[in-house]
């Protein structure tokens, strides 16, 4: 195999600034100029196995996301969504982790120019506007709510029938079966812990007997005062859904009989 041919094909169909650096047997380092947003470069690997020659990045795409997501946060709701659609537009395989695309019939340029195409669109979820961030957000709080406790016990955007027909003041997920029900909210911003605030303040007038915590997707950037109003009503709250699952989990654990 001419790798000089390969390099060639390489630059015609990307950028000019590839270059490729032996590593071995039949193992190639594919330097380029594409990055992740802070700066890393992307890890690919041109290589030839008993099926034949591929383009792998040996599981460090998956990795490097997962510092500052979570592998498991990748694996659900919106983010997986854009992977999954990503890997079968450009034809990439997942195994296990490494991201792989074979070499069909020495069409090196093709299959290098689709790689590079879908993982750049896989790391475009570290890209995610606020609005798709808060979205996935309330995507992760009902797959960790569904996940920890019964669905049967579960109804999300409760409203009570008899003071709120309407469906004015929403509780973002009840937990039934227990004496005083359990109201789960996830908070997002300012305007939502408002939001439950007075909708709180709206259930003690009505002598509702419940028992309520806040799960927020980050507490550090909420307003001080806006969140010292909601703390005066709020039982229970998390700083962050991300960093507190085991201890909501164990909550959970104490609360739900």
């Amino acid at each position: 195999m001419d790798i000089t041919l390969i390099e060639k094909q390489f630059r015609e169909m990307v950028s000019n600034q590839v270059k490729l650096k032996p590593e071995g047997v039949n193992r190639f380092r594919v330097f380029t100029p594409f990055q992740f947003e802070d700066g890393d470069c992307l890890s690919i690997v041109l290589k030839q196995t008993v099926a034949g020659w591929f383009l792998s990045d040996e599981g460090h795409t998956y990795m490097h996301l997962s510092y500052d997501i979570g592998i498991r946060d990748i694996e659900k709701g919106t983010r997986q969504k854009v992977i999954a659609g990503a890997l079968t537009y450009f034809d990439i395989q997942d195994n296990n982790g490494e991201l792989l695309i074979k070499i069909q019939e020495n069409q090196f340029g093709n299959a290098f120019y689709s790689f590079i195409q879908g993982l750049l669109k896989i790391t475009d979820i570290t890209y995610l506007s606020r609005e798709r961030v808060r979205s996935t957000f309330m995507e992760d709080f009902k797959i960790f709510v569904t996940t920890e406790i019964p669905k049967e016990r579960l109804k999300f955007d409760y409203f009570d029938p008899s003071h709120d027909p309407e469906g004015k003041y929403l509780v973002d997920c009840r937990v039934n079966g227990m004496q005083k029900p359990l109201f789960i909210y996830a908070i997002s911003n300012d305007d939502k812990c408002r939001d439950v605030t007075i909708s709180l303040l709206q259930f003690e007038k009505w002598g509702l007997l419940y028992r309520s915590v806040a799960i927020f997707e980050d507490q550090e950037n909420i307003n001080r005062k806006v969140l010292a109003r909601f703390s005066d009503v709020m039982e229970k709250q998390f700083s962050s859904l991300s960093s507190n699952k085991d201890r909501i989990k164990k909550f959970f654990t104490e609360v739900i009989v």
